[in-house]
């Protein structure tokens, strides 16, 4: 099991805190996806109030190193959270808790749903995609 905390507005996540928001607790064995464990967590300080809107978490680096995992595995973690609307990065500043809180009641098919929307959606517009072409593209679509 590994744990650290995310110390919050600028300050190292290894620096210890007497009364840090959120504290990492990871169990490779849980059968739980590492990063699905930093999500739920996540999510979790957001609803209690432990982590509020606009405070900064760690990077994707430093975190990795603490909780010795592969920096994938937040990165992916961060990512979702970003699709959902429960983060927002900015590019050179750092991924900060957005004004969104997470919906406790929705771990089902719906979420996933949206997620994977939010990816598809993101990845067209990474290639170039606009939105108004998307309708045509999956109406023209063959699952062969």
């Amino acid at each position: 099991m590994s744990s650290t905390a995310i110390a919050g507005r600028g300050k190292k996540a290894a620096e210890p805190e007497a009364s840090a928001p959120i504290r990492f607790a990871l169990d490779p064995s849980d059968g739980v996806p590492i990063y699905r464990q930093i999500i739920r967590q996540i999510e979790h300080a957001v609803l209690s109030g432990r982590l509020k809107t606009g405070e900064r978490l760690p990077t994707i680096r430093s975190l990795a190193v603490e909780l010795k995992i592969n920096p994938n595995t937040i990165a992916k973690a961060y990512g979702e959270l970003e699709i959902r609307g429960i983060l927002t990065t900015q590019v050179g500043s750092g991924t900060y808790i957005s004004g969104r809180l997470p919906d406790a009641q929705d771990d089902g098919a719906e979420r996933r749903i949206r997620e994977l929307v939010g990816r598809f959606i993101g990845d067209m517009r990474d290639l170039g995609v606009g939105r108004k072409e998307l309708p045509g593209l999956i109406a023209a679509h063959r699952d062969d």
